[in-house]
């Protein structure tokens, strides 16, 4: 099917310093998996083509290229690394006027793979499709997924050969903490000022200047993270080179929603260390925050007045966050004016949840309820809570809840199933599954099993990344 796609692109204008440009690499058979028709309107495209969207035909307009970027990945510094297996095609205007990126992943070797294959696998492929489309509708700034498209090749991993595929992720943009590092880090001082010039003009256009940059991106991955926490969402690997300028989440790798609640949870199966745990989220916005500054700080004469300046804006995010967590989690209780002392009630009910083992996501979408004290063992102590929050919350505590707490999530064992239902040719939980997450803050009844938490059999322990 012919496909038009209004290409306006601006960050192949930058200095070639900045990518690589390279067309993807073609696959054998290109198949349609899943495709996003209301984001492809969104995006003014029309029409649809997995030939386009495996990387066999780069359409009219498009200027693909691979980005370059550094990165810290689990604290250690990685001087060089890059779209090792992705290629922005180009920029559009959607229809709000807003500048976004359409991104092949999955797309083929650049020369910033490192040895990798530059290909992604089925499994992977759907997981980011199905989670960062659930995000979109839980109302969480977030990369989307415009297309799914089956190479019709096998792709080798530590499993053997597993179905290919290539992902098409829209974005605000690309821009990572990593994309200024790299420069600062290699003392390009020039390309660092046309690079902090263009995040500006794209993405904070009232910013003033590298310091006023970096006070909006502290603010607004406040926001986000607050809001990852408030739904028991685990990024899982949050490096430098995973945090966006933009405020999106972006990289599903090996990210999940937690079950059971519990501070210290990981799933990453690399993260040995509990560095990216759960209740660790908000201390490495922070820290990631502190590298963007450090590099911002290169393009200052003045360097110790440009150190004392970032301190204060990179000091003064943990306080961001903490308000930004205290109105999120207020909501969940029912309040629309929670109070520094409220902390206290939100922090009580989330020890009980710990101490209990019980399931995050339901636990808060049924306060308020009779099933509410069903979801603690200790349920004595679940009483006297609720006595003390029926106390603080007022008569609109139930509309606030339920505009807060989600009634579905992409829980991990729905996901390992539909994977492995897709590998097997069966597209239908996928499908189930997506159009229980378009809407969930209201679950109808055909869809009530998916908010079901793991059996202990069904326990997904760990998640893995998607290369």
């Amino acid at each position: 099917m012919t496909i038009h796609i209004p290409f306006d692109n601006s960050y192949a204008a930058l200095p070639d310093a900045f990518y690589t440009r390279q067309a993807p690499t073609p696959v054998k058979t290109p198949s349609m998996i899943a495709w996003n028709g209301a984001l492809a309107a969104e995006l003014g495209i029309t029409g649809e083509s997995a030939e386009v969207f495996a990387g066999n035909a780069v359409p009219e307009g498009a200027d693909p290229l691979a980005q370059l970027y550094a990165g810290h990945q689990f604290g250690s510094y990685n001087p060089q690394l890059g779209d090792g297996r992705a290629i922005l095609l180009g920029e559009v205007i959607d229809t709000t006027g807003q500048r976004r990126d359409i991104q092949l992943k999955g797309s083929g070797p650049t020369p910033y793979s490192r040895m990798g294959d530059g290909r992604a696998w089925l499994g992977p492929v759907l997981r980011e499709y199905v989670v960062s489309e659930a995000m979109h509708a839980l109302g969480i700034p977030t990369t989307r997924a415009l297309a799914a498209v089956g190479t019709g090749q096998p792709v080798y991993r530590e499993q053997g050969g597993l179905p290919g595929a290539v992902l098409t992720r829209v974005a605000s943009s690309h821009l990572r903490v990593g994309t200024f590092q790299i420069f600062a880090h290699r003392g390009e001082i020039d390309a660092l000022r046309t690079l902090t010039d263009y995040a500006i003009a794209r993405h904070y256009p009232d910013a003033d200047g590298p310091m006023g940059l970096l006070s909006a991106v502290c603010a607004a991955q406040s926001e986000l993270v607050a809001a990852w926490m408030s739904v028991g969402f685990i990024h899982g690997v949050m490096n430098t080179d995973n945090c966006t300028i933009s405020g999106e989440t972006i990289d599903y790798g090996p990210c999940a929603f937690m079950d059971a609640y519990d501070e210290a949870r990981v799933f990453s199966s690399i993260d040995q260390t509990g560095r990216y745990a759960y209740g660790n989220q908000p201390r490495i916005a922070v820290w990631n925050m502190a590298q963007l500054a450090t590099s911002l700080i290169q393009l200052y004469d003045d360097k110790e007045a440009a150190v004392e300046e970032a301190t204060a804006i990179v000091h003064a995010m943990p306080a961001q966050l903490q308000a930004a967590w205290l109105r999120r989690f207020g909501a969940k209780i029912g309040l629309s004016d929670a109070v520094p002392e409220d902390q206290f009630l939100i922090e009580e009910l989330l020890t009980l949840m710990q101490t209990d083992g019980a399931d995050f996501t339901n636990s808060f979408a049924t306060l308020g309820t009779d099933t509410a004290r069903d979801q603690f063992t200790d349920r004595a102590a679940f009483d006297a809570w609720d006595q003390k929050w029926r106390g603080r919350v007022g008569p609109n505590a139930a509309s606030i809840m339920v505009r807060a707490n989600p009634q579905i999530i992409p829980r991990n064992h729905r996901i390992e199933a539909m994977i492995e239902a897709a590998v097997a040719g069966d597209m239908v939980p996928f499908e189930r599954l997506m159009q229980a997450l378009a809407a969930p803050f209201d679950v109808p009844a055909a869809f009530e099993d998916l908010r079901r938490p793991p059996t202990k059999a069904e326990i997904v322990p760990a998640t893995f990344c998607g290369t």
